[in-house]
């Protein structure tokens, strides 16, 4: 356990924007912020999961923090030593950090755990065809297609190494053979298998042929996503959160070009919105499952994620929403390709 006493890097008064909150979140050691008054007294704590839930209530990322932070936190005394140890190892997988007040509920230092292993392995689903990219995948296989001059899988790969995952295992159909001479030439830093689908299996279907005895949780990516979403936030999310499946999602506009009338149930008028922007959240094709989630796909049996995530629901199992803030794009289209690599150009999208 690490104690932190200079705190200032750390604190954050309640009216700055959730946006700036998350700047200096990231830009620290330990990720988390403590919202406090002028005084020090301590408001509420902030983590990315804490934002991320503030997102799927609809909260902006330019509204205060206040509105984002936990109040119901939990919290130490100061000079109780062997308590607040005690608290924060009892289960550090949901209580990362321990913030340590005086009588008069200010901030005086943090207690902070050690955390957990991360990510121990991914799948990326890089086997499609491609079809809508037309031409482009004739001869090359979409993973294989460049932004910003690396191939779209080299992207993938290149966030899962950063974030620490020791296992990918890549699923592969079309063009097979040059995706599996690509990952043999490349530097990997993670142990990477090949699984080749004899027949396609769906986007899901692969998960019951990946028999390696772990228990922990498996991330799935899409072979044409490139994100720079923080992963190990995700992971967090998951572990805190109690689940068994967590689905990052992102959030997808549409403005009606029209009109759209409202009515009663009598069938009256009841107004006209002009051109409205309809604002949903979509699968954002990343999605981390606890292993007896990841078993209910049947080895030999195609199956697709929809399919997958239904029928877990459908047996009770707790699933969740990551909202993914951070760059996205489905390189699926080649207006999609081509913005993709603009962005890379530009800096928007940047991992390296």
């Amino acid at each position: 356990m690490t104690h932190i006493i200079s705190l200032e890097a750390y604190c954050c008064p309640p009216d700055i924007s959730t946006r700036d909150a998350l700047a200096r979140l990231n830009a620290t050691e330990h990720v988390f912020q403590l919202v406090v008054r002028s005084d020090r007294k301590l408001l509420g704590t902030l983590t990315d999961g804490d934002i991320r839930r503030a997102l799927l209530r609809g909260v902006s990322l330019d509204a205060p923090v206040s509105e984002s932070m936990h109040e119901e936190f939990f919290s130490g005394h100061a000079g109780e030593d062997r308590k607040n140890r005690s608290l924060l190892s009892k289960d550090m997988r949901l209580l990362t950090f321990l913030p340590i007040l005086d009588p008069q509920g200010k901030i005086v230092k943090v207690l902070v755990g050690g955390g957990d292993s991360g990510i121990e392995r991914a799948l990326v689903m890089a086997g499609g065809f491609g079809r809508r990219l037309g031409i482009q995948t004739r001869e090359i296989p979409k993973p294989l297609l460049r932004v910003g001059g690396r191939p779209i899988l080299d992207h993938i790969l290149t966030n899962l190494e950063k974030s620490g995952v020791r296992d990918v295992y890549v699923s592969v159909h079309y063009h097979a053979d040059q995706i599996g001479n690509f990952i043999e030439a490349r530097e990997n830093r993670a142990r990477i298998q090949i699984f080749e689908e004899v027949e396609p299996l769906g986007t899901a279907g692969v998960l019951g042929h990946l028999d390696d005895g772990s228990s922990a949780p498996i991330l799935v990516i899409n072979g044409d996503v490139i994100t720079s979403v923080d992963l190990m936030a995700l992971h967090d999310f998951h572990i805190s959160d109690g689940l068994d499946a967590t689905i990052g999602v992102t959030r997808y506009d549409v403005e009606v070009p029209f009109g759209v009338v409202r009515c009663d149930a009598d069938g009256l008028f009841s107004g006209i919105d002009e051109k409205p922007r309809i604002s949903n959240f979509v699968a954002a094709g990343v999605y981390y499952l606890a292993e007896n989630f990841a078993a209910l796909a049947v080895k030999g049996q195609p199956l697709d994620m929809p399919d997958l995530l239904n029928r877990g629901k459908q047996m009770g199992l707790k699933i969740g929403i990551f909202p993914i803030h951070e760059y996205w794009t489905d390189v699926g289209r080649p207006a999609d390709l081509e913005a993709a690599d603009v962005d890379h150009s530009n800096g928007k999208y940047v991992n390296t």
